[in-house]
């Protein structure tokens, strides 16, 4: 779709004052910080449309700015990231916080600017603005701007998908909201939940109550870590965890945010609520694993997508360093079973790791025929990483392993029980295995479980019922 994403909240300037620390002041118990670098940049509702803006977004924030250097500051600021800003007069001073940060972590934050006052009323053009909008991010960050009458009527009556970013002190979503994104703790001083039970239980029971409080669409309890929780119109909450594990956390500041402006962005786009949640965890698992506001201003130490799984190569290396076994195993797995699981499982007890030599599309074809593969070759090693028994797997174009196999140079190199037993043909990988004192073994199949199988009854199950429906 065309047409901006427009933010509309309180923003504030942040500044992060980062040093170091090496002593304790001597008229208090406190740490001193020799400050070494400071950074500015636009904080809530400016934070949100900033991180929009840097993913290519042509983003409008709408505003309330004080006549101060503060509020000179935040305009300056994001017309440099390409934010086109509708400000909304406020009085009084503008908002401010200060991290005091040392060796990645927050010692102090000093909050400036006093008690907010009430905007003036918007403009015109900031009516427009929001009557055209591709979507809407509703960032509440508790001073006054939302509460302002003829701008919640305006959001009312829009017609693009709203998403609201709620505060604790802020007032309800207005009716009609597709969905709103309070983390557990903000749900929690929204509905007055007391919070008994598991995290999970909060969640669905709270997020319910203020989606029927609300009359909105769809809560997203975002859950740090652990994803979010999606509470809808089914009595079954979805629960969307983050693509990776995040092995490293520095700064959560404006995970919020990012999430929020991606599920707005998504909706905005035609997504499913459910498809918005999947990629605004996403993009907010993405956003902390870089360093979060702080990994904002410095480039990049690691790859900024989400941590992928190793290669064969890494976890060959990890196991020879502590002088463990390489096992591997290859096949078609074009249907994977409850025979594939069982081989599987008893190959990958023989070492200390098990890679998987997977037929490309191009060889299940030459192998088993024009109609194969069922699935491609993504699906299947998307499936096999998966199990817990593998633990990398390595896609081959070539019409045998051989190739593959004489770069990994596996210490055992296992097979399905069609070759076992006596009278059954050598195994036509075995004289490369043996070039490097590899060993050869075969494993049992579960009776009566092959792909072959699985494939023939299914078509034939699919047969009987359009018989069935003549």
């Amino acid at each position: 779709m065309t047409g901006r994403l427009v933010v509309v909240g309180d923003t504030l300037l942040d500044r992060d004052v980062t040093g170091t620390v090496n002593r304790i002041c001597p008229d208090a118990p406190a740490p001193v910080l020799d400050e070494r670098s400071a950074v500015d940049r636009p904080g809530g509702a400016g934070l949100a449309a900033l991180l929009a803006a840097a993913h290519g977004t042509e983003v409008a924030l709408v505003t309330g700015l004080a006549g101060d250097a503060g509020g000179a500051r935040l305009a300056d600021l994001l017309s440099t990231v390409g934010v086109d800003v509708y400000p909304l007069h406020l009085p009084g001073a503008t908002g401010e916080k200060v991290r005091l940060r040392a060796g990645g972590q927050t010692l102090l934050r000093l909050d400036r600017g006093g008690e907010p006052q009430p905007p003036d009323e918007p403009p015109e053009a900031v009516l427009e603005l929001l009557s055209q909008a591709r979507a809407i991010l509703v960032s509440d960050y508790g001073r006054g701007l939302v509460r302002q009458p003829v701008l919640r009527a305006a959001l009312a009556e829009a017609s693009a998908p709203i998403v609201w970013d709620p505060h604790p002190r802020g007032p309800a979503a207005v009716p009609g909201v597709r969905l709103t994104t309070p983390n557990l703790a903000e749900l929690r001083h929204l509905t007055g939940d007391a919070g008994g039970g598991s995290a999970l239980s909060t969640a669905t029971r709270a997020g319910q109550e203020l989606r029927r409080r609300w009359r909105v669409g769809a809560v997203a309890v975002t859950m740090g870590p652990d994803g979010a929780v999606l509470c809808h119109s089914g009595s079954t909450p979805l629960v969307v965890p983050p693509p990776t594990p995040l092995d490293r956390v520095e700064d959560t500041c404006g995970a919020g945010d990012r999430f929020a402006a991606s599920a707005a962005l998504a909706l905005g786009d035609g997504a499913a609520i459910s498809e918005a949640v999947g990629m605004a965890v996403a993009a907010a698992s993405e956003y902390v694993a870089t360093g979060g506001a702080t990994g904002l201003h410095r480039a990049p130490d690691r790859d900024p997508r989400p941590a992928a799984a190793r290669t064969a190569e890494q976890v060959l290396a990890t196991v020879r360093a502590d002088g463990g076994t390489v096992v591997a195993t290859g096949g078609c797995f074009d249907v994977l079973h409850a025979g594939h699981v069982a081989t599987l499982q008893a190959a990958r007890r023989l070492g200390d790791c098990l890679v998987v030599c997977l037929n490309s599309d191009r060889g299940v074809r030459g192998l088993k025929g024009p109609d194969r593969p069922v699935n491609p070759e993504e699906d299947r090693a998307r499936l096999l990483a998966a199990l817990d028994c593998v633990d990398a797997v390595v896609v081959f174009d070539e019409p045998t392993p051989h190739q593959v196999l004489a770069r990994l140079r596996p210490d055992v190199w296992v097979k399905g029980g069609d070759y076992a037993g006596d009278g059954s043909p050598e195994l036509p990988e075995a004289e490369l295995i043996h070039r490097w004192g590899g060993k050869v073994v075969t494993v049992p199949y579960l009776a009566g479980r092959s792909t072959t199988a699985t494939i023939s009854a299914a078509r034939q199950r699919g047969l009987h019922l359009v018989r069935g429906a003549v």
